[in-house]
């Protein structure tokens, strides 16, 4: 996933996107659960991580006891702090809200030598890896390998990150919406100013700053742009398949993360203007597209539709222009709903 060009910050390395006028139509944004659990492995197990950093030490206290049971080991030998990282372990995001058991899914159908060449390459990056007790039992049988590793990021994703994913998604959610809105007002000059502290923008190039010489065309394949909860210490590019271009960057407010508070009760407001109607009025708490909000609940637009015609009349919810699509909000009156009913 990482090749060791994309992360050395002790050597003085740098990659630069080159973007053309069939890339800025083409730049997408999504999160990935499964990306998301293994860069919480990568935290909680340490010394080789980047550590808790300043965001993460309450969630790491609420997870040891939970991590105690788990071996990840094999998980963390595939990810060398700087280095190679099997793809396979985390596919690249197909859908805006991507949903763990399909990417487990797609993971677990890795053909055989695809599975045994990128561990090879992984090991490669960790001196002595290859000939060590657990580099040979994961150069073995591939099918076997495969089926160890999914049962591992599987019970990772339970210890970790499943507990708490309500929390991340929203964050990650609205990291997404907020970027959007700067992208659409103000293209990528707006949305790169200030996406990244380790991101620089010169108009038609973005560069992953630490010095160096490393440059990619996009040449018409646009950029996935994923922001992490756990990816927090700096941004990261992907450039080789099967990944769209992508850049990992930290989501926004992962200072207020895991702040404790109680989730709000919604059974008087589900009462009162159905489950469905209640889910869509609580999610908006960023404007939001129906097609948006249709991804965002499992629902068709056609549904979303229906409901939000209601809760507009209703004068709790209100449609705006934004170029070519309309995004809702909630009114004063949605939100003094809302409020009432916790």
């Amino acid at each position: 996933m990482v090749s060791p060009s994309r992360e050395h910050p002790e050597v003085d390395v740098a990659i630069s996107l080159g973007f053309g006028p069939a890339d800025l139509a083409r730049c997408r944004f999504a999160y990935s659960p499964m990306f998301e659990t293994l860069a919480a492995v990568r935290i909680a197990t340490g010394p080789q991580g980047p550590g808790p950093g300043p965001h993460h030490p309450r969630w790491l206290q609420q997870t040891r006891p939970r991590l105690r049971a788990l071996d990840l080991r094999p998980i963390t030998l595939l990810q060398p702090r700087r280095g190679y990282t099997p793809d396979f372990l985390s596919p690249p995001p197909l859908s805006p809200f991507s949903d763990f058991a399909a990417e487990l899914t797609r993971m677990s159908a890795t053909p055989a030598p695809v599975v045994h060449q990128e561990i090879e390459m992984s090991l490669l990056e960790t001196p002595g890896a290859q000939t060590s007790e657990l580099g040979r039992l994961l150069l073995g049988d591939p099918a076997e390998v495969l089926s160890l590793l999914t049962q591992l990021v599987r019970a990772a994703w339970h210890a970790l990150v499943e507990p708490v994913w309500p929390r991340v998604r929203a964050a990650l959610e609205a990291d997404i919406a907020y970027q959007s809105r700067r992208l659409a007002g103000g293209g990528l000059d707006n949305l790169f100013a200030d996406l990244d502290q380790t991101l620089s923008w010169t108009g038609h190039t973005l560069v992953r700053d630490r010095g160096g010489n490393e440059h990619v065309e996009l040449a018409g394949r646009g950029v996935l742009l994923m922001p992490s909860a756990f990816k927090w210490d700096e941004a990261i590019v992907i450039t080789e398949p099967p990944w769209q271009p992508t850049v990992v960057y930290r989501a926004r407010g992962l200072g207020d993360l895991w702040q404790s508070s109680a989730a709000p009760p919604r059974a008087a407001l589900e009462r009162l203007v159905g489950r469905t109607r209640a889910a869509l009025l609580t999610g908006l708490a960023e404007p939001a597209s129906t097609m948006w909000l249709s991804q965002r609940h499992h629902l068709a637009p056609g549904t979303v539709s229906e409901h939000l015609k209601v809760l507009r009349e209703a004068g709790l919810v209100v449609g705006e222009r934004h170029r070519h699509e309309i995004r809702y909000r909630r009114t004063r009156l949605g939100s003094a709903l809302i409020r009432g009913s916790e």
